[in-house]
């Protein structure tokens, strides 16, 4: 069989298919997908679920000229194997090749840059924006899914866009995943829909009990009463007609026949901004990541060794069950990342005391800010790319009070594939310069297990930074130890740096001497 996806060369060649031949393009895609981050590594599940949700977008909007931002940014691997990046796919998170995101140094197509989430909303109102005041004509559409609503920035947006009414369209892809599974009300709200079967069986019987009233002004006020009374119903607060947007949904988020009919419906909306809610399967088309979609989330390449060292997230896991055990005063929070940090078995272990707050960095920390004036003792555990999110929470609500919160801040320094968005590279130069944070890193398991005990009993503000991948495997000792702060340890004595030194000042101060000698004889 002649593969289609070979013959897409632009989003243009979509528009000329059959829903046949598009079926059979997203079973193609998937099957690259699979094909390519089972070796470059890479996020799978996400990307499987929104492929139909992607092909529709590309055949009702023509980019580069209308914008699609991506949120998160790891659902558009489709997206880039139909915008001319099929032939360098494989090269996704080499050095040299394809970004895991959405970049526009890379291709036209990507309208702005998206590697963290809940930001799309806010960059489609400002596109938006900046397109009415300079009187252009074209649309702007925002996917947000993967649980990125659950951040308050996406809200703050939301809220916005109501209020300006800009012509924009937001995509809703409800799959009711992050990572883990959705926390928080937000997510029990669109599960409420997602689940509950009266909302589509109200609007079939709907339709059937319209086709027999008489037509006119009757028709249409019944029509609207329904719908209102149905919605009602099933969200217990019309949150999005109350922020000032035109619901449409729930959607078969893989009917591309009937995603296509909603995204022409918004598009030719023009009376307020339109959410579209789209009820996805994370991993759909690949068993394995559809029975398991978080362990499907993120696959490592195939061409890493496997190594025995267990990895530093499991090595602070680990040591934070153990002082659970004998403290009751720790309490541990996660921003949507509890597989990530190891997180996992201390939350089944002790689900009273750790806390996921969903993509919601700033309010982890001030969360921990206010469980700390309380006498506990939390530890933040968060990607050190992400913590960068939550600064002004961290000075205001943490440091400037001196509270006792613990950051872990996994996957600090170089992070390899995730590329440029992902680089732990900025934590010591954001946090090196804040008053009452004590800042350290561990040498091997055995000192990041020492240095979390540390930090749990230093009574202060306190920063863990430790690298993504495995240890060295050192032989793990029996006993924590509590180090001292601010004191070095000599683990080897030698003269080459010393010597190294002495030469570069002698160096340096025969060339000041040199100076100034010229200087007197000029």
């Amino acid at each position: 069989m002649v593969s289609i996806l070979d013959t897409i060369d632009s989003p243009g060649d979509l528009k000329k298919l059959s829903f046949n031949q598009l079926e059979q393009l997203a079973a193609e895609i998937r099957i690259r997908m699979v094909d390519t981050v089972t070796q470059t590594g890479g996020h799978l599940a996400s990307s499987l679920g929104a492929v139909e949700i992607t092909l529709a977008l590309h055949r009702i909007f023509d980019t580069p000229k209308d914008k699609i931002v991506w949120d998160v940014g790891h659902q558009a691997y489709a997206h880039k194997l139909l915008t001319g990046r099929r032939d360098s796919f494989s090269t996704m998170r080499q050095d040299g090749g394809l970004s895991g995101f959405p970049d526009p140094g890379e291709s036209v197509h990507d309208a702005f840059g998206t590697g963290h989430a809940s930001t799309s909303v806010s960059a489609a109102l400002g596109i938006a924006t900046a397109r009415d005041l300079a009187g252009h004509d074209y649309h702007v559409v925002a996917v947000i899914g993967d649980a990125s609503l659950t951040g308050g920035m996406a809200f703050e947006a939301l809220n916005q866009a109501g209020h300006l009414r800009n012509k924009m369209i937001v995509v809703l892809n409800d799959n009711a995943m992050a990572i883990s599974p959705s926390v928080g009300a937000i997510s029990r709200s669109l599960s409420q829909i997602r689940l509950d079967p009266r909302y589509n069986r109200a609007k079939e019987e709907t339709i059937r009990a319209v086709n027999t009233m008489p037509g006119g002004r009757t028709v249409r006020q019944a029509i609207h009463q329904v719908k209102s009374g149905f919605k009602g119903m099933v969200l217990p607060v019309p949150l999005w007609d109350a922020m000032g947007l035109k619901y449409i949904g729930p959607i078969d988020g893989h009917d591309l026949p009937q995603i296509e009919r909603a995204l022409v419906a918004a598009r030719n909306y023009s009376r307020r901004p339109v959410l579209i809610h789209i009820i996805t399967v994370k991993g759909k088309g690949y068993a394995p990541a559809e029975e398991d979609s978080t362990k499907y989330h993120g696959v490592a390449s195939g061409k890493a060794g496997k190594g025995g060292a267990p990895s530093y997230s499991n090595v602070f896991g680990n040591v934070l069950l153990e002082l659970f055990k004998k403290d009751d005063r720790l309490v541990a929070i996660s921003a949507a990342m509890m597989d990530g940090t190891g997180l996992v078995e201390l939350a089944r272990e002790y689900p009273q005391r750790v806390f996921d707050v969903g993509i919601c960095e700033q309010h982890a920390v001030t969360f921990a800010a206010g469980l700390a004036t309380q006498g506990f003792v939390p530890v933040v555990a968060i990607y050190s790319t992400f913590l960068q999110r939550a600064y002004d929470q961290i000075i205001h609500d943490v440091c400037l009070q001196n509270l006792p919160v613990v950051f872990a801040l996994d996957r600090a320094g170089i992070v390899g594939g995730d590329g440029k968005t992902h680089q732990g590279a900025f934590d010591l130069s954001y946090l090196g310069c804040i008053p009452n944070l004590v800042i350290c890193s561990p040498r091997d398991e055995n000192e990041l297990r020492n240095l979390v005990y540390t930090a749990v009993r230093a009574g202060c503000p306190f920063a863990v930074r430790y690298p993504r991948g495995r240890g060295l495997d050192v032989p793990r000792e029996d006993k924590l130890r509590e180090l001292p702060i601010g004191k070095g340890e000599a683990v080897a004595k030698g003269k080459i740096i010393l010597e190294l030194e002495r030469a570069i000042l002698k160096a340096e101060l025969d060339a000041a001497l040199a100076a100034l000698a010229m200087q007197s004889y000029n």
